[in-house]
C-alpha cells in the first residue's frame, strides 16, 4: 500500500487586502487620538483669549483625552458652568464644551479690570457680566473649532448652565472628553472641557485626518484684503538711482565729494525684486512720495 500522497489545491488560497484584516482601533486608541484636535486646537484658544480679555497670552495646554461617563463630567463641571453644545459640520457629530462657574466668574473679573480672582461661593446664576462673556465665549471657541477641524463653519446649538438638566447626549453613554488647561500667569489654571460619545468618536477623527486640517475651499480669487491675507506685510523697494560706477571711482571715494546722479524718470517699485509697478518722484506733506502711472501686468 502506498501511503504517500501528493494534496493539491482546488484554487488559489484567498488573499485579503489589509483594509480587511488590519485590527479595528479600540476605544482606548480612538480617545487617544482625540489629542490630535488638543494639539490643534490650543493655540487657538490662547490666542482667543487673549483678544478676548487682554493683557499676556495665557498659557493653553490641551491634556491626556480620557473616557468618562456623563456623571463623572458632571461632578468635574460642578453645579454652574457654561455649557454649549456645538455643530462640527460633520454629519451626525456635536461637541460639548464646559467652563466650570468658578472660571467664568474669573474670566468676567479680569475682563473689567481685576486680578482674575473669584473667592466664596457660586452664585445660583450668573450675573448679566457674566452671561455676556459666555456669548462671546461662545463665538470664541466656535471660531477655534472652525479653524481646527476645516469641515464647514462650528455652531453653537443651545446652552445651559447646568448639565445635568443639559442632558446633551443620549442617556447612560460614554464620552471621550478632551481637558484644556489655561493657565494665566502664577493663578491657579482652569480648564476647558470639550467631550462627545464615543459612539460618533471615529467620525471626528476621520474628519481630523493623518495631516494639518485642510483649509476650506473658497470660490473664486482669494481675497487680498481679507484674513489672512490682509495682515501679511511685505517690503516695497523703490530704485531711485541706478548707475555703475568703476573700482577705480569706489576707490577714490571721500567725505564731501559730490556724485552727480540722475533719477530715473520712471521709477520702479518692486516687491522681493520682482516689478510690480512703476512711478515718478514727487513729494506730499514734506516728504519725498512715489506716484504710480503704471501697474505691471
Amino acid at each position: 500500500m502506498n501511503t504517500e500522497h501528493r494534496f493539491i489545491a482546488e484554487r488559489a488560497a484567498a488573499q485579503h487586502c489589509a483594509e480587511l484584516v488590519r485590527r479595528a482601533p479600540e476605544s482606548g486608541d480612538q480617545i487617544a487620538a482625540l489629542a490630535k484636535l488638543g494639539a490643534r486646537i490650543a493655540p487657538l484658544v490662547a490666542a482667543a483669549l487673549t483678544r478676548l480679555i487682554g493683557g499676556e497670552a495665557p498659557a493653553v495646554t490641551a491634556l491626556v483625552p480620557l473616557e468618562q461617563s456623563e456623571g463623572e463630567l458632571v461632578q468635574q463641571v460642578g453645579p454652574l458652568a457654561a455649557n454649549t453644545l456645538y455643530a462640527l459640520g460633520i454629519p451626525g457629530v456635536s461637541l460639548l464644551g464646559s467652563i466650570a462657574g468658578t472660571a467664568i466668574l474669573r474670566l468676567v473679573d479680569r475682563a473689567y479690570g481685576g486680578s482674575g480672582e473669584h473667592h466664596g461661593p457660586l452664585p445660583e446664576a450668573f450675573p448679566l457680566s457674566a452671561e455676556l462673556l459666555v456669548q462671546r465665549l461662545e463665538t470664541t471657541l466656535a471660531e477655534c473649532l472652525t479653524e481646527a477641524l476645516g469641515n464647514g463653519a462650528a455652531e453653537a446649538l443651545k446652552r445651559s448652565t447646568s448639565l445635568t438638566e443639559f442632558a446633551p447626549f443620549p442617556a447612560g453613554a460614554k464620552l471621550a472628553v478632551l481637558p484644556i488647561e489655561v493657565m494665566e500667569g502664577s493663578k491657579a489654571p482652569w480648564l476647558l472641557m470639550l467631550a462627545l460619545p464615543l459612539t460618533t468618536l471615529p467620525k471626528l477623527l476621520a474628519a481630523l485626518g493623518d495631516g494639518p486640517a485642510a483649509a476650506p475651499r473658497r470660490n473664486g480669487s482669494a481675497d487680498p484684503a481679507a484674513a489672512p491675507f490682509a495682515a501679511l506685510r511685505l517690503e516695497l523697494t523703490a530704485t531711485l538711482v541706478d548707475m555703475p560706477v568703476s573700482l577705480a571711482a569706489l576707490a577714490a571715494l571721500e567725505p564731501g565729494m559730490v556724485l552727480p546722479v540722475a533719477v530715473a524718470r520712471s521709477v520702479p517699485l518692486m516687491i522681493g525684486g520682482k516689478i510690480i509697478a512703476h512711478g515718478i518722484v514727487g513729494a506730499q506733506d514734506d516728504r519725498i512720495a512715489l506716484r504710480l502711472t503704471q501697474l505691471a501686468g
